[in-house]
């Protein structure tokens, strides 16, 4: 009898495949710079599938008809993409999806930010999504959105990112005062309400009221043509400052901002435009809101997935109501979403036997959840059997994760969203270290085994 043991990609890399990942690898840094926020990425996802072919779904319906082995998009809101490439099976044969989420924790400025108090100009923020508040303080800070003006006009912002850009900061008590706040506890010794970003310092001159809130306003108004009313019908998001970086002598990692969950959904994309030819129809869709529960109308639980569906099955082959439930019943998915890494400075929190390892592949997560697997899909068996014979055929080092011990927390993704239309569904994703945090950390052996995992699925499920 063999006993089980996981395999390092690194050792088991060809020389074609260690160009392959190291190419991938930089692609990817580039769609990490480019796609600091969900509509950020989005835009990227978009102009990538344009590149391969892909045509707007808005264009396919004015044609009225679709035909085997076209490639199209939907977008929703320019925060969410379905992508499709349509096989030679029926829709109701059930299509291979792989589903990732492109939102990622950080801060969104309030509808009414900006503020000055002794001399200093802040602009007022609310964290999205699970963040140790803590994490946010004493780094460099850029910020990325959307302002509407008065007048409806559409002003894009991003500041902080080029070198000859100003940042933004959050500060926090000198240690040499810290005696009393150093025995709070971690979730106390930053609140909500202090992560706001010092944005300015300097008076507009002749101005005895809030000088320097002032003097930002006019800088805004100059350069963006905005006002502080305009605040109110802004979306703009504070990230890290600065570009994804390569970590350690051997240059094996990546740190970034937004690896939860862009680099399952990057290695989706990469994964679908490797397919030229398909019996079964593929789909890789790009949620937002993951990180706050899938909510809203850009959310896994909006009806973005099923209209589209119902778009794609109506060009195709008439729309029937009874094909399409058939289509959302037959269909196989990989819930595409990172899990956790075990860090040797925290193996109290992890078991390491389940545990996923960093550069030992792609986590397959049979269940995620909390306290006995609550909010958790459960693949069954059945399942996961088809799922390793399609990654054994292709070769994949894949290994299994858990998201900590089993009394130690927990988490969710989209899976059992899509489950409940009695999908097959498994969490898939790359390990991560840091996780949650401003800048979080990767293995670039884990992004390939993810990547070479999403296209073994869609040749072989």
């Amino acid at each position: 009898m063999t006993e089980y043991k996981r395999k390092n990609v690194w050792e088991n890399l060809s020389l074609e495949q260690e160009k392959e990942l190291e190419s991938l690898s930089k692609d990817y840094m580039d769609f990490l710079d480019k796609g600091k926020t969900e509509r950020l990425a989005a835009k990227e996802i978009i102009n990538l599938a344009k590149k391969a072919g892909y045509v707007d779904l808005e264009e396919k319906i004015k044609a009225g008809k679709i035909k085997t082995g076209d490639k199209i998009y939907a977008v929703n809101k320019n925060k969410a993409v379905a992508m499709f490439h349509i096989g030679s099976e029926d829709l109701s044969d059930g299509l291979a999806i792989v589903g990732g989420h492109i939102d990622s924790p950080r801060l969104d400025l309030k509808p009414v930010p900006l503020t000055e108090e002794n001399g200093l100009a802040y602009l007022k923020t609310h964290y999205y999504g699970g963040v140790k508040k803590y994490n946010w303080t004493n780094m460099p800070l850029a910020l990325h959105g959307v302002v509407f003006t008065k007048n409806g006009e559409k002003v894009d912002i991003s500041i902080g990112d080029k070198d000859d850009e100003p940042v933004f900061f959050i500060s926090e008590l000198l240690i040499h005062l810290s005696r009393q706040l150093m025995e709070k506890s971690a979730k106390e010794v930053i609140t909500g309400e202090q992560l706001s970003i010092i944005v300015g310092n300097r008076p507009l001159l002749d101005e005895k009221e809030n000088p320097v809130k002032k003097n930002i306003l006019k800088i805004l108004n100059e350069k963006y043509g905005i006002e502080e009313e305009d605040f109110i019908t802004a979306e703009l998001e504070v990230v890290p400052a600065g570009k994804a970086r390569e970590v350690g002598f051997d240059k094996s990692m990546i740190a970034s901002h937004g690896h939860d969950d862009r680099v399952c959904s990057y290695a989706a994309l990469r994964a679908l435009l490797d397919i030229k030819e398909t019996k079964k129809t593929l789909l890789g869709l790009f949620v937002d809101k993951e990180e706050i529960g899938s909510v809203g109308a850009t959310g896994m639980t909006s009806q973005f997935f099923e209209n589209t569906l119902l778009e794609i099955m109506n060009l195709k082959e008439e729309f029937d109501l009874i094909k399409f439930k058939r289509a959302l019943r037959n269909s196989k998915v990989l819930s595409a979403d990172v899990t956790l890494a075990e860090d040797p400075n925290f193996k109290d929190a992890t078991e390491s036997q389940n545990a996923a390892q960093i550069s030992h592949g792609v986590a397959l997560t049979k269940y995620t959840g909390s306290g006995g697997k609550g909010g958790s899909n459960d693949a069954d068996a059945e399942y996961l059997s088809q799922v390793r014979l399609a990654f054994n055929k292709d070769e994949v080092i894949f290994q299994t994760g858990e998201l900590g011990k089993v009394d130690q927390g927990g988490g969710g993704t989209i899976a059992y969203i899509l489950a409940e239309y009695g999908m097959d569904v498994v969490d898939c994703g790359t390990p991560v270290i840091s996780m949650h945090a401003p800048i979080e950390l990767i293995s670039k052996a884990d992004f390939y085994s993810t990547f070479t995992a999403y296209r073994a699925f869609y040749k072989n499920i």
